[in-house]
């Protein structure tokens, strides 16, 4: 069921007194698996995991099918299968996605060109003037949904707000093939009422910190001083302090970069010893560094992470002083860090590196980082 509140209501602002921004975030509905549904009829209204079926595997996307068994993207293959014994997996085609996201982009560009891509299936659109000077934000989303079920035959689902903060919320609302509105109105009311750990870009640590604050809700979080939430949270108070009254400024940025680049890989066997982690080092680093010298990006942040066979995570990082000038720079910093961890009693599944904290880095919301497949 469409929520369709128009948001062309603006005299009702949010504490604002500039022009109150019309922005859309538009979320594919199941991506990957909706992509493998729609070109394979046989899969159609079946249970589908993107990913590798295969005991290390780990499930890149599932089906709606899929979800009501409890399989979600990330969850380890062996343990989707156990909670949903007739999963159907499928290898990943990412060339494909690619191809189908280039459509997708191509038909956000027939409304607006303020277009911030966050995946290859999802994006925060600027419609406060629009290409086809439509009046109602709600009507661009209808429309944008519309177009992209014609040209792709895939679902989409949309949010639409005065803020890329609650058109991200607002876009989870009415999934599947739904959209919904957060009113200028609204807005503060909605996020007084939300539970913190629904909030995009609060993690688990960082909901659980919160609960031991005492700050369970929107309103919770609305009740403490500016003070209080910068000792707490450092440089996200102030984030935190905004958006518990509905308020987020953040541009949409066409130009948007990414804060940290990374790639990581799971083995088929657990790794004991400090060579044979060590040689796995350089592949990722070559994949990172590939990228982001196709990017022109220079890092001063390393961080290596580890899972565990028994699936605990941890990271280390350093930061220098000027950016890395080589792969081989960042091989020898991921070593250091990795020497530190051994001997280990416990074995490593999967190892990752990320670069981060680019020369021409400027504060951001949180949630920009880009992985590597590998």
């Amino acid at each position: 069921m469409q929520q369709v509140t128009p948001i062309d209501m603006m005299e009702q602002k949010p504490d604002r007194e500039e022009q109150v921004r019309r922005i859309i975030h538009v979320d594919m509905d199941a991506f990957y698996a909706s992509v493998e549904q729609r070109d394979n009829p046989e899969l159609r209204g079946k249970p589908v995991a993107v990913g590798g079926a295969a005991a290390r595997g780990v499930v890149a996307a599932a089906s709606y099918e899929a979800r009501v068994f409890g399989v979600r993207s990330a969850l380890p293959s062996i343990t989707a299968k156990r909670r949903c014994p007739d999963l159907i997996f499928v290898p990943p085609r990412f060339e494909v996605y690619r191809a189908v996201s280039a459509q997708i982009h191509g038909i956000f560009a027939e409304h607006t060109d303020l277009i911030e891509p966050l995946s290859l299936d999802e994006a925060y659109l600027d419609v406060t003037d629009n290409k086809q000077g439509i009046a109602v934000a709600t009507e661009v989303a209808t429309r944008i949904r519309a177009r992209i079920k014609e040209v792709t035959g895939l679902n989409a689902s949309a949010g639409i707000s005065y803020c890329k903060f609650l058109a991200k919320m607002a876009s989870d609302l009415n999934k599947p093939n739904g959209q919904a509105v957060i009113t200028p109105k609204n807005g503060p009311s909605f996020v007084e009422g939300l539970a913190v750990k629904k909030f995009h870009g609060v993690g688990p640590a960082t909901a659980a910190k919160m609960q031991r604050l005492g700050i369970l809700t929107g309103a919770d979080l609305k009740a403490q001083s500016l003070a209080f939430l910068q000792q707490h949270f450092g440089k996200s108070g102030a984030w935190y302090y905004n958006i518990a009254r509905g308020i987020d400024d953040r541009p949409v940025r066409p130009d948007r970069e990414r804060k940290s680049v990374g790639a990581e890989d799971t083995f088929m066997t657990d790794i004991f010893e400090l060579e044979a982690a060590r040689s796995e080092i350089s592949p990722l680093v070559d994949k990172v560094w590939r990228h982001c010298e196709a990017k022109n990006l220079h890092g001063r942040s390393v961080t290596l992470k580890v899972k565990y066979t028994d699936f605990q995570i941890i990271t280390r990082s350093r930061t220098e002083a000027a950016p890395f000038g080589s792969a081989a720079e960042i091989v020898a910093t991921a070593h250091t860090l990795l020497a530190s961890l051994f001997p280990t009693a416990k074995g490593i599944r999967l190892l990752g590196v990320t670069l981060s904290s680019f020369a021409d880095d400027i504060e951001r919301g949180p949630g920009d980082q880009l992985q590597l497949e590998i």
